[in-house]
């Protein structure tokens, strides 16, 4: 059988990044045991896995599927694990945005003062900053 190329896979998906993902991903898996679902002849994972998808033996939702789970980080067995993560996330947001509020606090404060006592305050959080270094490296 003549080589296989990407070309004559092309219509099988919507872009030829996607197709790439997919057959290299087909390939690996290939590489790692799985067979194949066309006759070998002694062709590379890479070009029977380029065959398999011209063929259709194997569905492009599958190869899809595949590739997703391959990449999928987290697996949520539960709605109780999505809702304590969406609770995390509030409960860090707003903890964000207390801090930025005093922030803003400081710098409007900050901004009231005349320049000498701005200078001021900043030399003194200089020091205490300095003296806080010194005491965490004597630790």
């Amino acid at each position: 059988m003549a080589r296989i190329t990407v070309e004559d896979c092309i219509d099988k998906f919507p872009s030829r990044f996607e197709l790439v993902l997919v057959a290299s991903n087909r390939a690996r898996k290939l590489f790692s045991g799985e067979s194949p679902t066309v006759e070998i002849d002694n062709d590379k994972n890479t070009v029977i896995a380029l065959r398999e998808i011209a063929e259709e033996t194997v569905s492009s939702e599958e190869l899809k599927n595949n590739l997703i789970e391959e990449y999928q980080t987290n697996t949520f067995s539960e709605d109780e694990d999505i809702n304590e993560i969406e609770d995390n996330t509030s409960e860090n947001n707003s903890e964000k945005d207390g801090d930025a509020q005093d922030l803003q606090e400081q710098h409007d404060n900050n901004s009231m003062q005349s320049p000498e006592e701005n200078s001021k305050k900043s030399s003194e959080n200089l020091e205490n900053s300095s003296i806080e270094d010194e005491e965490q490296l004597s630790e």
